[in-house]
């Protein structure tokens, strides 16, 4: 099994841990908070790929270039905290129920999405939007939504309320994600493939402080100049056109090429396209073969092939020609998928519970890693209590703001659901980088519609239901670049302030000068509707007389079956020594649509059959390098545009 046997990447195990935050850190989380993230807002917006790579590339390159000039020498913990704090300032957002949306640019874009769903045609048809909480966002009417602006009374109990989440959610991530890693890293030793990826880059960087430039400068160079040759023709001309017209011109189709009305006459109901961004095949550079040569086998199976079948057999029933990716997605879902993929999140969950207590089964202290010295590590339970307390006070919210639903169901989530989801998701990042598949499916939904409960409040509540599962790689890397563990939190909790008051501010401005979604923003004016219609059906399942369609599409029938059939799968990879990657692959591509499988399994088979053979065994270490060049270019273009049309939109409003 090639592509998860434990390589370790420690070159430089040796070398004592440091302190990566001083005030150059907290000057970098300034920057990027008031430079980076409207930036990442507009382009998730344009793009739907916000400024992730980009944020943290550019503002370390700065960084670097700047101590170069004032002869100071950056060490590379110093750089991946910065690293790392571009990634916590602009990527968090909002991860949308249907998982394939993700709101950049920091806490208030949940605000910026609830002012959509509430007036979306979709809630209004289906009866949520009278039932919407005040305390989650004002209603229709209130002058706070249809001015535009936060800065209205209606909006202060939903703003405090996503301070207080923000603060007591890094809390209880932190605890409950530190124990993870004990347990994946430390006792388990699994090899977490992805993160090299950002060590890696910087150590290169690291090189170029101290004026060493080696190949990891070049690699990155030059992937650097790859991203910013196709994000002049992916992002700057949209939106440099889109200033000057109603609908913004696009070289390569936003967010994707589709295919799925063209194959309908011979695959009705099929879904086939790709996304149209390079990062997704540089992706599949980086991804172990087998994880992404399954998701792409899986999705394409289903999806493409499977729904065909499935229609002819008169399961699905709702397609009608015509439909693209997105309807056609939604309906068979809704038709079939949704019982296979909450099979699928069952039986990742419990293999992976099995897996721990195989794993335990063995004496400790002959399993267990020596825990390096100046980690920043402290005892486990201690860990264990901070996440208890914060799980407790996420409950009593919860209770407050809904307090006719059963407190139990609020236990069974924080004490239960999401230890073992994020678990299930730290290993996977540990065997496989990615946690493609892990996921309980619909399990929150279930709860809800299950506990008898009438009414539309609790779909608003901050449940305490999440996945920490990704801190564990986040871990990783700070050990791979020998970081102290407290330097990390004090980055975090102060990059927490800067973000929240910037994330205040700039989507107050965007959402000024025009309603979000609109033409202006072309991933969102497609996207963002499907996720709409998710919502507002599951909404309205607890309403009285509200819609059934969620309830009467889950069935306990298919979702045994199909559990049962990728127990038999597992069981078979197992007995004929098939890489476990590409089982989860599989499983993954149960939830995937082929517009995202499909690009990457091209960028797999390119690194695994001609790139490796013709350059040879550097090519395992330039790969995750390429891929945060191409990041950081891609980024950099993007936010030369975006600076433009910030600008020129300010004036135009100025002046008009």
């Amino acid at each position: 099994m090639d592509d998860i046997k434990k390589v370790s990447f420690e070159t430089e195990i040796s070398e004592p841990f440091y302190d990566g935050f001083n005030y150059r850190t907290v000057l970098a989380a300034l920057f990027i908070g008031f430079i980076m993230l409207p930036g990442s807002i507009y382009l998730g917006l344009i793009s739907g790929g916000g400024l992730g790579g980009a944020a943290q590339w550019v503002t370390v390159i700065l960084l670097v270039e700047i101590a170069k000039r004032s002869f100071v020498e950056l060490k590379k913990q110093e750089i991946y905290i910065v690293y790392v704090l571009a990634s916590s300032l602009v990527s968090a957002g909002l991860t949308l129920g249907t998982g394939m949306l993700v709101l950049q640019g920091g806490a208030f874009s949940d605000l910026i999405w609830k002012q959509y769903l509430i007036q979306s045609p979709y809630s209004e048809s289906f009866g949520l939007t009278p039932h919407v909480p005040k305390w989650a966002v004002p209603p229709p009417n209130s002058e706070g939504i249809l001015k535009r602006t936060f800065f209205h009374r209606d909006w202060l109990i939903p703003v405090l309320l996503v301070i207080v989440h923000n603060v007591l959610f890094k809390i209880n991530m932190f605890s409950l994600g530190y124990a993870l890693f004990r347990i994946t890293s430390d006792y388990e030793k699994l090899p977490f493939p992805m993160a090299p990826v950002a060590s890696e880059g910087a150590t290169s960087l690291a090189e170029v402080s101290s004026k060493k430039e080696t190949w990891r400068w070049r690699v990155f160079s030059i992937s650097a100049m790859v991203g910013i040759i196709f994000g002049a023709f992916y992002v700057v001309i949209p939106t440099i056109t889109g200033l000057l017209m109603a609908n913004p011109l696009q070289l390569f189709p936003i967010p994707w090429v589709d295919f799925t009305t063209q194959i309908e006459t011979f695959l009705p109901s099929g879904s086939f396209g790709f996304v149209t961004d390079l990062g997704a095949v540089l992706t599949g550079f980086v991804l172990p073969f087998w994880v992404v040569f399954g998701t792409f086998v899986g999705s394409f199976l289903t999806r493409t092939i499977g729904n065909p079948l499935l229609y002819k057999m008169g399961l699905i029933k709702n397609w009608q020609p015509g439909m693209t990716a997105i309807p056609v997605n939604v309906v068979t879902t809704m038709d079939y998928w949704i019982n296979p993929t909450i099979a699928s999140g069952i039986v990742v969950g419990l293999i992976g519970i099995w897996r721990i207590f195989k794993t335990f089964g063995r004496k400790v202290e002959k399993t267990e890693r020596s825990i390096p010295e100046g980690r920043g590590d402290y005892p486990v339970p201690v860990a264990l209590l901070i996440w208890f307390l914060s799980t407790i006070i996420y409950i009593i919210i919860c209770h407050i703001l809904v307090p006719k639903f059963p407190v139990i169901i609020f236990i069974f989530f924080g004490f239960i659901l999401t230890p073992f989801l994020s678990y299930t998701s730290a290993r996977m990042y540990g065997i496989t980088g990615v946690a493609t598949g892990v996921a309980f499916p619909y399990v929150r939904e279930a709860s809800f519609i299950l506990s008898g409960y009438k009414g539309a409040d609790i779909w608003f509540a901050p449940v305490p239901y999440f996945n920490h599962g990704y801190l564990a790689q986040l871990f990783k890397q700070l050990e791979l670049t020998r970081t102290k563990f407290t330097s990390w939190y004090k980055a975090e909790f102060t990059a927490l302030g800067i973000m929240l008051f910037c994330s205040f501010l700039f989507w107050s401005i965007i959402w000024k000068m025009a309603p979000i979604p609109s033409s202006t923003y072309p991933f969102a004016q497609k996207m963002w509707p499907m996720s709409a219609i998710f919502n507002a059906l599951w909404a309205t399942s607890t309403l009285e007389g509200g819609a059934k369609w969620m309830i009467e599409a889950i069935k306990l029938k298919p979702i045994l079956n199909s559990g049962i059939a990728m127990f038999l799968l597992y069981g078979i990879f197992n007995i004929l020594k098939i890489p476990a990657g590409f089982f989860y692959g599989i499983v993954g591509g149960i939830t995937s649509m082929p517009h995202f499988a499909f690009p990457m399994f091209i960028g797999a088979l390119l690194s695994r059959f001609y790139l490796r053979k013709k350059i040879g065994p550097n090519w395992d270490r330039y790969r995750p390098i390429i891929l945060a060049g191409y990041a950081c270019g891609f980024g950099l273009i993007g936010m030369i545009s975006i600076a433009v049309a910030l600008i020129a939109k300010t004036i135009f409003q100025i002046i008009y």
